[in-house]
């Protein structure tokens, strides 16, 4: 039988598949909970009306702070920051990680906008909010960003799979506070958006590097 060599360091690096296998699968199960609990929803409910006393948004200047950090999801703002993640990746002759930056982004966008409509889950009335794609984009590039140093750094395990969650977790509350600030999400649509980029993130990964094994 023969035996595949790698020739190239992994997107998924060996010591964070375990502990990013379980955080996805607890991510997916935490998604599709929320997605249940909201289904064709519409208004404040649960959690989000004890967390959030209005939809209004906030006034400058945290006004001003929200819409950089909604840049960032929007297509022009999540296009330069690809690009320029992608770049560092090829730079820093990570071929598999540049690879998994537009993949990862591409399939965890892909799952918030299929979701979407089928969870139907409304603000104001008429735009579907859950989950929340701004708060799944920056935190899958958050985790790619720590995929690619905890590589670099040759990190221990504790040591990256604190700095995987605790950057994914940083990026997606800012995001996710930037959304709810703004009034286009509530509060459980950006824990969603965060699940999402939890679950699909390391998938793609694991996928990048099967297929390049093979090739």
């Amino acid at each position: 039988m023969k035996q595949l060599v790698r020739t190239a360091p992994a997107a998924l690096p060996p010591v964070l598949r375990a502990p990013l296998a379980m955080s996805a699968a607890l991510a997916t199960a935490v998604l599709v909970a929320l997605g249940i609990l909201h289904f064709q929803d519409s208004g404040l409910t649960g959690i989000d009306a004890t967390l959030l006393p209005s939809i209004d948004g906030v006034r400058p200047p945290w006004r001003y702070l929200a819409l950089v950090f909604d840049f960032g999801g929007e297509p022009v703002g999540s296009v330069i920051l690809i690009a320029l993640l992608a770049g560092v990746c090829f730079l820093a002759h990570r071929v598999r990680t540049a690879v998994l930056t537009v993949l990862g982004v591409v399939v965890t966008v892909a799952v918030t906008t299929v979701l979407k409509p089928l969870v139907g889950r409304t603000i104001h009335g008429e735009f579907l909010s859950y989950p929340s794609g701004h708060t799944a984009l920056a935190t899958a590039l958050a985790l790619i960003i720590a995929l690619l140093l905890t590589d670099r750094l040759a990190l221990g395990r504790a040591a990256a799979v604190l700095l995987a969650l605790g950057m994914a977790l940083v990026a997606g509350i800012a995001m996710g506070w930037a959304e709810v600030a703004l009034g286009a999400h509530y509060p459980t649509d950006a824990v969603g958006g965060f699940c999402a980029a939890l679950a699909a993130v390391p998938l793609t990964a694991w996928a990048v590097d099967r297929v390049a094994d093979r090739l």
